[in-house]
């Protein structure tokens, strides 16, 4: 009984979102931005903690190996190193570990994935105002109502549930989604 329920409970978070059709045109918005970034000599870059953590760092093996065929190396990188996450935040505190990256890394013309289930976490809030004083686009895989971040990027996707795994649910779709849009426009050949 309790798998079918949870099963039925994750559907119907995602047939909510499905059903919200501003969800679908904030994905291909997303996917644009990312491909015109690519076409640019663009990179991604990703960040999250715990859960969305594992999330930022397949969205960036996924594009820097490959995702359902062969095809070159996307330059992706999610925000992940252990040497620079215990530095930073020993050193500065940890609200600031994924802002200093953006801050080494970034530049002009790249894209930001930002991905928090609260739409609240400090540290990547700061993330997203780093990236936007260099002039990134960023994009926001978000939960709960969106938190601060919603009003802080340039294209929000917030799933509109409580409960953070659900959210996490969802968040992993539109990743593989972003994916084969980029792929798909970079890649035709592999559709």
């Amino acid at each position: 009984m309790f798998a079918l329920s949870s099963l039925q409970d994750a559907q119907k978070v995602l047939t909510s979102f499905i059903e919200n059709k501003d969800n679908v045109e904030k994905i291909n918005s997303a996917i644009n931005m990312m491909v015109e970034s690519y076409k640019n000599n663009g990179r991604m870059f990703s960040c999250g903690n715990g859960g969305s953590m594992c999330d930022a760092m397949h969205f960036a093996e996924e594009l820097t190996g490959r995702f359902r065929k062969e095809r070159a190396p996307l330059a992706a990188m999610a925000i992940n190193d252990p040497s620079h996450l215990t530095c930073v935040s020993n050193d500065y505190g940890y609200d600031v570990v994924f802002s200093r990256y953006v801050e080494a890394w970034g530049n002009k013309g790249d894209v930001l994935l930002a991905i928090s289930t609260s739409g609240n976490s400090p540290n990547v809030l700061l993330a997203a105002e780093a990236a936007r004083k260099k002039g990134m686009k960023v994009i926001g895989l978000l939960g709960k109502d969106g938190g601060k971040l919603k009003n802080m990027v340039d294209v929000a996707i917030v799933v509109d549930s409580p409960v953070s795994d659900r959210i996490q649910e969802v968040h992993i779709k539109c990743i593989h989604i972003f994916i084969e849009g980029i792929e798909r426009s970079m890649f035709p050949e592999n559709y």
